[in-house]
């Protein structure tokens, strides 16, 4: 075992028992969850692109004859019979995603690759193995065994490389000759197994497509290079016999990738057969750790942070404090994006790229009402600005599917998505449009596409996204009505994400024209446009157009209450402390609301959120860290990170995190792991409004630590230290010459640099 820091490593003193507590590692596209069983290993597999299901025509002609009606009924109030309507047209054509249950459906099924197993057949039992330690290595990417029995020292390490597209099992003991195990390959359905010749498996099949196996194609190879001892393959399993040690290799490939896939897989194998496993070891750590160890992060820690991980959960159950532990998530946050999203490969999923069994949370897709955006809120300020490569990809999959649906469904030029998307270019609404109607999804990921510019500066960048992002600007000219009562501009028929109000005679409705989330969305998409077109000195029509909308729009209002309003009118709410709160979208992720510039809606904000409550699903929880983080508010938001960072085993809701630290919404979604990453780095470094921020929501929980190498809008990288809860240094080194701004306490210091340069900053430099 190493001896890995407590903010960069997960242990644990016992193997896996179930899958929330296996060990992940991936490279983009493969993933394994290790389970470290003592007498029998399981390696759960994944492959990104493996899912059931296909293309198909799921928009729905029915929805723009009945569109106007709709409206006019919405501006009316007749909210009923709009909502009634809304339920029979704005919504897709035939099943959709099924309820979230299609591994057998069109829509298809994020799924397993299936299962590696490696049997000793010792008979022994995991409790009399001593000295068991297993462990997740964030800083090398490697998951680790050990343990002793029958006084021999067994050992295995595990790491899916990215510089070599395989996973590696490597398997030891220190005494030799030692090694013996049966290696198997296999699948619960639509697979097959075969050795080829003595030391190689081979798994091939097809997904379900409908009712039937014709699908995706699928290849997997694996094979075993034994030094000493012997390796025969024997009824499609291998049997290594009193080896000193064993290197397994594996890689697979679906036909997502073309045709060629299964000689590419071969071709993967054969050069990794090539290289020792040191060499491939060493090139996955080097490839690793230029990410990794971009950022590191340390906020104190306790007698109690070098426990075992399981351990320090428990704890901090108790009340106990482990600053190391919210380090800690953050940094496993960061090794989740760089494991499940490398360029060249699909975008993180629900799950990232990790999910067991054939029918997957909610298929396991793309939902993009706010899950897959959160999944990447680190990728910029978490110095892993190369991992939202494949967003950007998926964003522009979308363009010609969505052009098709904003005809269909809405007479509209550009292009739109909803709710709902995956592998097959699905970009009609959900089968409810209380939950799947979102036309605005499309303008909140081209956020992303903004803010990777924003982040780095890069010109050729930008040109590059620019046609995506206006596309869907003339989507939102289109999609846009004027109020008869005001004269403004206005979004709809929509909900606010899955929550619901009450008419005055009591009745529940969804839908609604200007809810808060869509104006506020569509004011950022405008304003992220027109500072682009800027940039590229673009001053045709369409920006006119744009910056003539955004004036027009309407804007958030504040109700009786001294809340932030959800719907255009004050309505009452079917659940008040619902879990979605997405009309704060402009306090975050977005930045038309500050505490500096519009104290008013802030403190409106502020309210929401106290009304609310702290409590929701896990992703919930990250996405408030993030809100308190935006109103300066540390202690708030650190009592949202131990409310997030709780065995939810011990909770009844279920919601906090699993042993392995897998965010629990429940079950398992990523997001809250990257969102709630992405929270932390928020309150110690903010850049949104103009100027770099430090320490802008410290709490009194972490009164020691620094940050270093955080990014900040502008093209700079920032370094932070703080003693006594107040800053002890900074520094700011420019990337891209511009000017900078740093703000500490209200006080604001100005300087031009040139790429290069460091900017060295202490507290009494702000004059307080």
């Amino acid at each position: 075992m190493t001896e890995g820091g407590p903010s960069k490593r997960l242990w644990y003193r016992q193997p896996a028992a179930v899958w929330q507590e296996a060990l992940p590692v991936g490279n983009g596209q493969l993933g394994a969850m290790v389970f470290g069983g003592v007498d029998e290993e399981r390696l759960q597999l994944n492959e990104k692109s493996l899912w059931s299901g296909g293309p198909y025509d799921a928009d729905n002609p029915e929805a723009l004859p009945a569109l106007a009606r709709i409206r006019a009924l919405l501006f009316e109030g007749r909210y009923v019979e709009a909502d009634a309507l809304a339920r029979k047209t704005q919504v897709c054509r035939g099943p959709g995603s099924n309820g979230g249950d299609a591994p057998r459906a069109d829509y298809g099924c994020y799924q397993t690759l299936g299962d590696l197993t490696l049997a000793f057949g010792g008979g022994r039992d995991p409790g009399t193995a001593l000295a068991y330690g297993r462990e997740l290595d964030l800083d090398e990417g490697i998951a680790r065994v050990s343990f002793r029995a029958g006084g021999e020292a067994h050992a295995r390490e595990v790491f899916a490389s990215a510089v070599d597209r395989v996973v590696v099992v490597r398997v030891t003991c220190d005494r030799p000759a030692g090694v013996t195990f049966d290696v198997g390959l296999a699948r619960v359905e639509c697979a097959r197994t075969v050795a080829e010749g003595e030391r190689t498996l081979r798994m091939a099949g097809q997904m379900f497509r409908g009712g039937d196996p014709v699908g995706r194609r699928f290849a997997v190879r694996l094979v075993a290079i034994a030094e000493g001892g012997a390796v025969r393959s024997e009824g499609g399993r291998l049997r290594v016999a009193r080896a000193d040690a064993v290197t397994l290799l594996l890689a697979a490939g679906t036909d997502e990738a073309g045709p060629a896939f299964e000689r590419a897989v071969e071709e993967r194998i054969a050069a990794a057969e090539g290289r020792s496993f040191a060499d491939l070891r060493a090139r996955h750590i080097v490839d690793h750790q230029r990410l990794f160890r971009s950022l590191t992060l340390d906020l104190g820690a306790t007698s109690d942070s070098a426990r075992p991980t399981d351990e320090r959960l428990a704890l901090a159950a108790q009340g106990l404090r482990d600053p190391a532990l919210a380090a800690l998530y953050v940094q496993l946050g960061r090794y989740l994006l760089i494991a499940s999203s490398r360029p060249g490969s699909l975008a993180a999923n629900l799950q990232g790229v990790w999910a067991d069994g054939t029918q997957t949370p909610w298929n396991c897709d793309y939902h993009t009402n706010i899950n897959v955006q959160m999944n990447y809120w680190i990728a910029e300020t978490g110095n892993l600005g190369e991992c939202a490569e494949p967003l950007v990809d998926l964003i522009d999959a979308m363009r010609a599917p969505g052009r098709r649906t904003a005809q269909v469904h809405y007479g509209a030029r550009g292009w739109v998505v909803h709710t709902l998307h995956n592998v097959w270019g699905y970009t009609s609404p959900g089968e409810d449009p209380s939950w799947g109607l979102s036309p605005m999804a499309g303008p909140w990921l081209c956020q992303h596409l903004w803010e990777r510019y924003a982040f780095g500066r890069d010109a050729a960048y930008l040109r590059r996204v620019y046609p995506m992002m206006t596309e869907s600007a003339e989507f939102c000219l289109d999609w846009l009505v004027e109020d008869p009562r005001t004269g403004r501009l206005v979004s709809g028929p929509a909900p606010s994400p899955e929550n619901a109000f009450l008419t005055a005679d009591g009745h529940r409705c969804t839908i609604t024209m200007a809810p808060t989330m869509d104006q506020q969305i569509l004011w950022d998409h405008f304003t992220n446009v027109l500072e682009a077109a800027g940039a590229l000195g673009d001053s045709g029509e369409l920006v006119a157009r744009i910056r003539d909308a955004r004036a027009r729009l309407a804007t958030s209002r504040i109700g009786p209450d001294g809340r932030l309003l959800e719907w255009a009118e004050s309505h009452p709410e079917v659940e008040p402390m619902h879990r979605h709160v997405s009309h704060l979208f402009g306090l975050h992720p977005g930045r038309q609301i500050t505490p500096e510039r519009t104290p008013d809606q802030a403190g409106a904000a502020r309210e929401t959120l106290r009304g609310r409550g702290d409590g929701g699903t896990g992703w919930s929880m990250a996405w408030k860290i993030c809100f308190w983080a935006r109103l300066g508010d540390g202690d708030h938001a650190a009592a949202l990170v131990d409310n997030l960072i709780f065995p939810c085993d011990r909770r009844e809701s279920g919601a906090g995190v699993y042993p392995n630290l897998f965010c629990a919404h429940p079950p398992f979604q990523i997001d809250g792991n990257l969102g709630g990453a992405a929270g932390v780095l928020e309150m110690l470094v903010q850049s949104h409004d103009g100027a770099i921020a430090l320490l802008p929501a410290l709490p009194q929980a972490w009164p020691v630590g620094s940050l270093r190498g955080a990014r900040a809008r502008g093209g700079f990288e920032v370094d932070v230290a703080w003693r006594g809860g107040a800053l002890a240094s900074a520094e700011v080194r420019c990337l891209v010459p511009g000017e900078c701004v740093v703000r500490y306490r209200g006080t604001a210091l100005r300087r031009r640099l040139a790429a290069g340069d460091r900017w060295t900053l202490a507290r009494g430099d702000f004059s307080l």
